[in-house]
């Protein structure tokens, strides 16, 4: 048997990328430059950054170090695991984690210098025995003004102001409520929430205070306070419905074609045979499924959800849109290709799932979600590049 010699060297990045199946592509300019345009339409607060999901699937080391080189110095993580990481490549900055403190995790928040939000009654009477012990530091207090997700009630908010059992070194850095609404403008709720959180910013004067995430902001000043939240628009997503998308794309997912296949009409089309062909079809398999966050709902035919949004998914290649053809399987998509001239593509190409071509936005329609999911549902065999500014 023939013994295949050693490469030379180690792969590059750029060849690995080049050569992988699944691509995803990043554009940290863009991220920079959607930051910048959040922080001009927050007026005079300033816009913090939230990377939480593995900064929405971007990837939170090289996201979270291009924003804070744009300027970004407040951020948001879920997670203490997730302020770890990222405090490396925001030495400076303040990092709120929206999980809030648990027993055992406090060493972890004080090595590293993040802040936690806290949210409940449990946290806070936790976080007033922290505080005994450890002295002074800094915390975020989260009030519910109607979301009905986390957040000390308002009562229980209204009356810690005043309450004289509170430890002095109970000083919070910023009070912070999440609007249940702002991605429909004309929501009675939006106008019922800020009235709400004008109260609790009143009673904690001189305190930051923070109501909008993205959506939010797009709600005007009044909305805006002291500091807002940009999430999703960073990335690219749409924050607002009904409303055309102002933001830079970031993400660009692509999957090489493995096979094209001519199939004659009246043949069926992957599983469960819910695509029958109507005419001779050209037929490109991809390199890419659900277990890739390409999800089965884009299918088209065999899932419920074509009953009610009839265009299933659709790639972008050789300058076309072409739909996807059957049911999408767990590593695999086939899409219909006929009306790409037979010469413009062929086995290596690669597809547009999402990216310039096809909104992330429009991807997730048709899958009977939003972008938010899209992205941070991308799975682990992408392989990366980093555009940077």
């Amino acid at each position: 048997m023939d013994i295949i010699p050693e490469p030379d060297g180690p792969l590059e990045e750029e060849d690995i990328f080049t050569s992988a199946p699944l691509r995803l592509t990043v554009d940290l300019g863009a991220l920079a430059e959607n930051w910048r345009d959040m922080d001009r339409r927050s007026g005079k607060a300033r816009a913090a950054a939230v990377v939480k999901a593995d900064a929405y699937g971007m990837g939170i080391e090289d996201a979270g170090e291009a924003l804070y080189r744009a300027g970004a110095r407040d951020f948001f993580v879920a997670s203490v695991d997730e302020g770890v990481t990222l405090r490396h490549y925001a030495p400076d900055a303040r990092i709120f984690v929206l999980a809030g403190i648990w027993p055992g995790t406090e060493r972890r928040f004080f090595q590293n210098d993040l802040v936690p939000v806290v949210s409940s009654e449990e946290q806070l009477a936790f976080w007033m025995a922290v505080l005994a012990d450890y002295g002074d530091y800094p915390c975020v207090l989260h009030v519910d003004t109607g979301f009905n997700r986390l957040g000390l009630g308002m009562e229980e908010a209204l009356a810690l102001v005043d309450d004289v059992s509170r430890p002095a070194s109970f000083a919070p850095v910023l009070v912070m409520s999440h609007l249940a609404c702002a991605d429909d403008p004309q929501s009675p709720m939006n106008k019922e929430q800020l009235n709400l959180f004008r109260q609790v910013a009143a009673a904690y004067e001189g305190i930051d205070a923070s109501l909008s995430a993205s959506a939010g902001i797009f709600l005007g000043e009044d909305y805006h306070f002291d500091v807002t939240r940009p999430g999703i628009t960073l990335y690219g997503g749409q924050a607002v419905n009904g409303m055309a998308n102002p933001m830079r794309p970031v993400a660009s997912a692509q999957a090489r074609i493995v096979q094209i296949r001519h199939v004659k009409a009246g043949q069926s089309v992957s599983y469960g045979r819910a695509l029958r062909l109507e005419r001779d079809s050209r037929l490109a398999v991809v390199a890419a499924g659900y277990a890739d966050g390409y999800m089965r709902s884009q299918s088209n035919g065999g899932v419920p959800l074509r009953q009610v949004v009839p265009k299933p998914g659709q790639g972008f290649v050789a300058g076309h849109r072409v739909p996807v053809a059957g049911r999408i399987t767990m590593d695999l998509t086939i899409f219909d290709i006929t009306d790409v001239p037979e010469h413009d593509v062929k086995a290596g190409d690669y597809v547009e799932l999402f990216g310039h071509n096809i909104p992330v936005d429009e991807a997730a329609e048709a899958a009977g979600t939003i972008g938010y999911e899209m992205l941070t549902h991308l799975g682990l065999r992408y392989a990366r590049a980093y555009i940077e500014e």
